[in-house]
């Protein structure tokens, strides 16, 4: 399990950036780190309504981030160009990461199996990791979902921290 202190697990998956329904590259988080603290937020499905209410929380509060440098990216198994239309849909003005072979998901051990009795998805979750590459704030669903204003909140904190 990823605790706080530990190094992030670097990991390669598409990013999809909501421009249109094919704007999609690759993104290594190695690769993202240095200019800034990095939020990934881990979600079980785009579309659904607990994940569209705390990434809109999110989109909502991304001032804050920005003006503490940095940079949030939701993450889910969805296929990209499915997020590209999440993001179109709802307005998010930040990337989501598509994890559909489920690496980063094993990599930072937040694995839901058996989503509706269905599939594997990503549990809900969020890892603050600082310019260095190492886990600063670590956070992980217990129960029914919370306070996605608070959260946020919390998690803001937790960057200004490291910032």
């Amino acid at each position: 399990m990823v605790e706080k202190g530990d190094p992030a697990p670097d990991f390669t998956v598409p990013i999809a950036r909501g421009a249109a329904y094919n704007d999609v590259d690759e993104f290594t988080l190695s690769e993202n780190l240095g200019a800034g603290p990095v939020v990934l937020a881990f979600f079980p499905a785009a579309f659904t309504s607990g994940c569209t209410e705390e990434l809109c929380t999110f989109r909502d509060s991304i001032g804050a981030f920005d003006a503490l440098d940095a940079t949030v990216y939701g993450i889910s198994t969805d296929l990209p160009f499915a997020q590209n239309v999440f993001i179109q849909q709802e307005g998010l003005e930040f990337p989501l990461l598509s994890d559909f072979d489920h690496e980063a998901i094993e990599a930072y051990d937040v694995v839901l199996e058996d989503f509706y009795d269905v599939m594997t998805v990503a549990e809900r979750a969020v890892f603050v990791v600082d310019e260095e590459g190492t886990i600063t704030y670590r956070w992980i669903r217990e129960g029914e979902n919370p306070d996605f204003d608070r959260l946020v909140e919390e998690i803001r904190e937790a960057v200004e921290a490291t910032a």
